[in-house]
């Protein structure tokens, strides 16, 4: 069964408006599934969670209880889709993840703050720690700057050969400067498949092996995916979240919605919005078409922008996605004062109060001309984010081809690095 079930009580759509998308929604799955659409060489994620690689799995469970075992931190070195889809897995899972020696986990390479690399290294200090660096091609500026200043502090401490036991690369199969690099020096290497752009590859070793060394329980998590990948391809329009969101955001779209905003209710799926918001950004955002993805974080979030998405310009909708099975250890307490006039909660939960800002939420954005969509999920665990990981990916695909654009290509990423080339001096970019 599936794990994610849509809500359109607060979405202002009817049966009625959602079934005018339904055909269109369905020659957008063919196209997906045929594989007869723009960017068909990247679909290798489609059917990944059912046939990926045994060997190279059952390598990564090995490598992570490796980590393990030898590091008391783990950096993990990559940008966009080579570190976000692990980052928001291991930051879900935490508080559900309970593994006894795990390692600190860190995530550089994905930006240029002196400040950032420092305190990374500082947190380390004189522990033992791992390295796993991600680039298909090893030359990205932020990833390779990253992992030859850690290459060179994990040489400093074991020497040449002891780093390149803690030196996994994740990166092409044959060719690239990282897998050069690697085969030369000893490192251990995993794939990044070529038939898999980087914002799809969470489910390969991209996101598999940061995965596994915090502990979580990989296994579960292909399963899970598995379960959202059949209902994704076989269920009719009325069974099919991912269908059925395809359809609402081309509905919102048509109603002349430009944003779509990603709410949570609970911090620890700040990095899943990351995620997400790389994942259809970077897909649906050329041709000057597609939905700007923002995200918030509430109730935090309704004390800063909270004004503007209930009166400000009505430009957007949201996408609330919340866990209906929270932790209920918090009771809120009677206090003999009651000073702060809060005694009307006794008895009653955090995760209670919780829900009821989000139902007060939505009812007041709604009434204000922002409508919202609720994806609802039973708890946090391995199986549901595997749900959701490829719920988000499929609907993607199907919404991509709805639009008109090539859902697996960034042609747009390019442009900002010849200036950079240029201004830093490198060869081929002078003026």
């Amino acid at each position: 069964m599936s794990e994610v079930t849509l809500d359109f009580s607060h979405s202002s759509a009817s049966a009625e408006d959602l079934e005018k998308y339904k055909e269109k929604t369905i020659e957008a799955r063919k196209i997906l599934l045929d594989g007869t659409g723009a960017g068909n060489e990247y679909l290798g994620w489609l059917r990944l969670p059912v046939e990926y690689d045994r060997k190279e799995f059952a390598r990564i469970k090995a490598a992570a209880g490796k980590i393990r075992g030898d590091s008391e931190a783990f950096v993990v070195i990559g940008i966009g889709g080579s570190y976000l889809g692990a980052h928001a897995a291991i930051e879900f899972l935490s508080g559900t993840v309970k593994h006894p020696g795990v390692p600190d986990i860190y995530y550089t390479g994905n930006n240029f703050s002196t400040d950032s690399i420092i305190s990374i290294i500082e947190a380390i200090g004189d522990r033992d720690f791992s390295v796993n660096v991600i680039s298909k091609s090893g030359t990205t500026t932020e990833t390779a700057i990253a992992f030859r200043i850690f290459k060179k502090k994990l040489e400093e401490k074991y020497g040449k050969e002891g780093a390149a036991d803690r030196i996994f690369a994740t990166t092409d199969a044959k060719k690239g400067a990282l897998k050069a690099m690697a085969d030369e020096k000893g490192y251990t290497t995993f794939t990044i498949p070529d038939d898999i752009g980087g914002r799809y590859s969470v489910l390969s070793a991209v996101g598999l092996l940061p995965i596994a060394v915090s502990g979580a329980d990989i296994d579960v998590l292909m399963q899970g995916a598995a379960k959202m990948m059949e209902i994704c391809a076989g269920k009719e329009f009325e069974e099919n979240p991912a269908l059925q969101y395809a359809a609402y955001r081309h509905f919102m779209t048509d109603l002349k919605k430009t944003v779509e905003v990603l709410c949570i209710y609970n911090p620890s799926m700040g990095s899943f919005s990351d995620w997400w918001r790389q994942l259809y950004g970077e897909s649906e955002g050329k041709d000057g078409k597609g939905l700007f993805p923002a995200c918030v974080t509430y109730s935090t979030d309704l004390h800063s922008v909270g004004q503007f998405i209930q009166e400000g310009s009505r430009i957007m909708f949201e996408t609330i996605l919340y866990a209906e099975n929270s932790n209920n250890r918090i009771i809120i307490e009677a206090d003999e004062e009651n000073a702060d006039g809060l005694n009307y909660l006794a008895g009653k939960t955090l995760a209670f109060v919780n829900k009821c800002a989000l139902k007060g939420t939505a009812e007041a954005h709604e009434a204000g001309g922002t409508p919202g969509i609720l994806i609802r999920f039973s708890k946090k665990n391995e199986f549901t984010l595997g749900q959701l990981f490829y719920f988000f990916e499929f609907a993607c695909g199907i919404s991509g081809y709805m639009l008109g654009v090539n859902p697996f290509d960034q042609p747009g990423v390019e442009f900002y690095k010849k200036n950079m080339f240029r201004l830093l001096g490198k060869p081929g970019f002078e003026e």
